[in-house]
């Protein structure tokens, strides 16, 4: 611990009350927190543009496709409620459905396509009409804004070892977990913070202690391949003497924060993680990632031996 720090320091942000009582891992291994907040509003919560770029792929673009579909859904309706003579179809086998021709002629006007065989007649049509293409106006001014954003914003995609090993490290043993760049785009400058989070009977009361762990170096200048991030236990340690059964009792949480910089974008990204007693292996060691090369041919690790351990001799 540094000589200024308390432990109000490093309690993370949780709190003394969530420290003491929670039974829960804090941070799960996809880094989301096991928290929740409750008591506000419904609309004092929802926050519509945060979602559109948080959600994953496949939401937002299943979502937008449910906005074009009831979109066009409801102009239909509305051009169909209008009768036949309000939309006029030209082409050799005109659409007899009042709905369907609605529809698809709402297709077209969102779209901006234009056939020219299904037009509006008359002032109510037109003016359904002129509503519409506002509308999709803004509608599609949203939406490359939001695809833009969601392109434009850096992500880590950080892959984890799904477990950590306690093995041999310079005639001690060492705390290790292997980390690698889950993306193309290459990071610099990155930079690891753990913590050590367990109860203890302080006083006559359990209580969750968290520690900073001390780590062989906490960051790197590149990252182009793994990175094995070590915390060597020794007698400053407070892993130093814990076993298995320990870290159990103790309900234990290695917790983890990561910091880099996309050098695509220049900015910093965050990556987070933890590891569980039953995730901490004692007695192994991660097997060797590393590819043996061809003299011509540069270093390469295999990213499916990122989590492989061995016992350790």
């Amino acid at each position: 611990m540094a000589p200024d720090e308390t432990e109000d320091d490093k309690d993370l942000g949780f709190g003394s009350f969530v420290a003491g009582q929670s039974r829960q891992r804090f941070l799960n291994s996809d880094g989301t927190f096991n928290v929740q907040r409750t008591g506000f509003g419904f609309f004092s919560t929802i926050n519509p543009y945060h979602s559109l770029l948080s959600m994953s792929w496949g939401n937002f673009l299943g979502l937008l496709l449910l906005l074009y579909f009831f979109s066009n859904v409801a102009f239909g309706t509305l051009y169909s409620t209008l009768g036949a003579e309000a939309l006029v179809d030209t082409s050799s086998t005109p659409t007899a459905n009042l709905f369907v021709r609605g529809f698809f002629f709402s297709v077209q006007t969102f779209a901006t396509i234009g056939y020219g065989t299904i037009h509006p007649v008359g002032v109510v049509p037109n003016l359904l009409v002129t509503v519409e293409s506002y509308y999709s106006l803004i509608a599609n001014a949203l939406i490359t804004g939001v695809v833009f954003a969601r392109f434009a914003r850096p992500v880590a995609k950080i892959v984890f070892s799904h477990v950590a090993v306690v093995a041999p490290y310079r005639g001690i043993t060492g705390l290790m977990f292997r980390i690698v760049n889950g993306q193309n785009n290459q990071l610099i400058e990155i930079s690891a913070k753990i913590m050590f989070a367990r109860f203890v009977t302080e006083n006559g009361k359990r209580v969750r202690r968290f520690d900073v762990l001390e780590l062989e170096r906490r960051s790197v200048v590149f990252f182009p391949l793994a990175w094995t991030v070590v915390h060597p236990i020794d007698e400053d340690s407070p892993l130093y003497g814990l076993t298995e059964s320990d870290l159990r009792a103790a309900d234990a949480e290695i917790l983890i924060l990561l910091a880099a910089t996309d050098e695509t974008f220049a900015q910093t990204v965050h990556a987070r993680s933890s590891y569980k007693p039953e995730q901490i292996m004692f007695g192994y060691k991660f097997v060797n990632i590393y590819n043996t090369p061809h003299p011509d041919e540069p270093l390469s690790i295999d990213v499916r031996k990122l989590s492989e351990i061995e016992p350790a001799e």
